[in-house]
């Protein structure tokens, strides 16, 4: 088990609080009326899944039940930072971190 900051509540808690919600920073189509089915189908469905650094959207569902972001190596599962949402990630290479 680890443990996981939580932004709002500023502490660490058990992973068992917390739920993944999927790839951070996906921004929804303006006019959601005018787009394909193409389109929409690829906002609504298409992720990445990428191997290494990964920024996801999680919730403190059993603690203040707000969303943040994490940025995480998804090989290694190490957490490289905890940010509110509506802020920019600060590690957005391996490299930085190292």
């Amino acid at each position: 088990m680890f443990h996981i900051y939580c932004p709002h509540c500023e502490d660490h808690r058990e992973e068992e609080e917390f739920h993944a919600s999927g790839e951070a920073h996906i921004p929804r189509p303006l006019d959601p009326q005018s787009c394909s089915d193409e389109e929409w189908g690829e906002y609504l469905y298409f992720r990445k899944n990428p191997r290494g650094l990964h920024h996801e959207l999680w919730v403190h569902a059993v603690g203040c039940r707000k969303f943040f972001n994490i940025t995480r190596d998804t090989v290694t599962y190490e957490i490289k930072e905890v940010y509110k949402v509506g802020e920019k990630p600060s590690v957005t290479s391996s490299e930085k971190n190292q």
